[in-house]
């Protein structure tokens, strides 16, 4: 059986302006433990995973992987290849974020048998970087994809964003020319989400900081879906852009209904149409494997109706969209069955296609995409 692996590090050096992830700034004195909690979690799975066959992705993400010393991380890496089986041609990914490493660094990771890496970069505007609360600079997204390509990495992804505070075109504009000029082989491109209790929504409500218009962000995402594609970057999902070969496994997996396994602070796992989630603080969750006990908290109950419309808006993210044969063979029945009057809304409003094989999206559908989702929430 084919499945991923997880692991959250839930520290940052300074969060993010817009971010409500489950990540925390100022508890270092936290990452030694924290990582001996992780290694225990990962130990104790063992005898399952060991049963369950190799897993197909292991994704190290965060917050900020590469703010703990890189001796822990080593553990961590040790553990997962001493306890979980791996595919032979498993994808290993590690959340790099710029300011936080050095050539050392992507040495190490290199050599710690890591096949891939996830720059954040998010803009190339200084000054847009520093109003969103990142601690790098554009040369410090330069120099951390020069340092992966020197320690022997050709996986390299980089995500960068729309609609930020400030951000116009051209800035846009400029930051896919210099990640184009930096050959990374991975984009994804994200709009801008204001969460509620973020700082940056409480600087909008303020009135201190300005956003694009809904016009100009709509031009900025029309911008990225005409423009990557003469690059070589096919769009193979709403928001991710890859050369070919190198599209994201372990993300695949979560869009296609595949088990995966997580780890640590607010890691989630979905395995036999269950879903759990760990212990949210870095400090519940590190008491919690201190006493032995499992960090794992169930999820809401899932109806089959509710699990029926995840693997469909799921699927849709992805630009081959809903496979027909895997949704029967998932739930017993067609997906017609259950969808036919969504499905046929959906195609008069021109953000539904299919045909023997597949239900997938339009480019209008791309853009609209929530709007198709909920659809399927009957």
């Amino acid at each position: 059986m084919s499945y991923g692996v997880y692991i959250h590090i839930p520290f940052c050096k300074k969060k993010c302006q817009y971010c409500d992830f489950p990540s925390w700034e100022g508890k270092e004195d936290l990452m030694s433990a924290y990582t001996q909690a992780i290694v225990k979690e990962i130990e104790a799975q063992e005898p399952f995973l060991a049963k369950a066959g190799p897993a197909s992705s292991v994704f190290i993400g965060g917050g900020t992987p590469t703010v703990i010393p890189i001796t822990q991380l080593e553990r961590i890496i040790d553990a997962v290849r001493e306890n979980i089986p791996l595919d032979p041609e498993a994808e290993f990914t590690v959340e790099a974020n710029p300011g936080t490493v050095t050539l050392e660094h992507m040495t190490a990771l290199y050599t710690m048998g890591v096949t891939r890496l996830s720059i954040g970069a998010q803009t190339f505007e200084n000054d847009i970087l520093e109003r969103i609360g990142r601690i790098h600079t554009a040369q410090d997204i330069k120099d951390a994809v020069r340092w992966a390509r020197a320690a022997g990495f050709t996986n390299v992804s980089m995500d960068l964003m729309y609609g930020l505070p400030g951000q116009t075109m051209k800035n846009l504009v400029d930051s896919i020319g210099s990640a184009m000029d930096l050959a990374v082989t991975h984009i994804s491109v994200y709009g801008l989400q204001v969460e509620d209790g973020t700082p940056l929504k409480a600087k909008i409500e303020a009135g201190e900081i300005t956003l694009p218009t809904d016009e100009e962000t709509e031009a900025m995402y029309d911008y990225v879906v005409n423009n990557l594609p003469p690059y070589g970057f096919a769009r193979y999902e709403i928001s991710n852009f890859a050369r070919d070969g190198f599209e994201s496994r372990h993300n695949l997996g979560y869009w296609s209904d595949k088990p995966y396994i997580g780890f640590g602070a607010a890691a989630h796992s979905y395995w036999g149409g269950r879903r759990t989630e760990n212990l949210r603080t870095p400090e519940e969750y590190i008491a919690s494997i201190e006493r032995g006990e499992s960090p794992a908290r169930p999820e809401e109950p899932s109806t089959p109706e509710i699990q029926m419309a995840e693997f469909c808006f799921l699927e849709l993210r992805t630009v081959r969209g809903i496979d027909r044969e895997q949704f029967e063979k998932r739930f017993g029945c067609t997906v017609e069955s259950v969808y036919q009057k969504v499905i046929d809304d959906l195609k008069l409003k021109e953000l539904l296609t299919s045909d023997e094989k597949y239900i997938r999206l339009t480019p209008k559908g791309m853009k609209l995409g929530n709007v198709a989702f909920r659809a399927f929430l009957l």
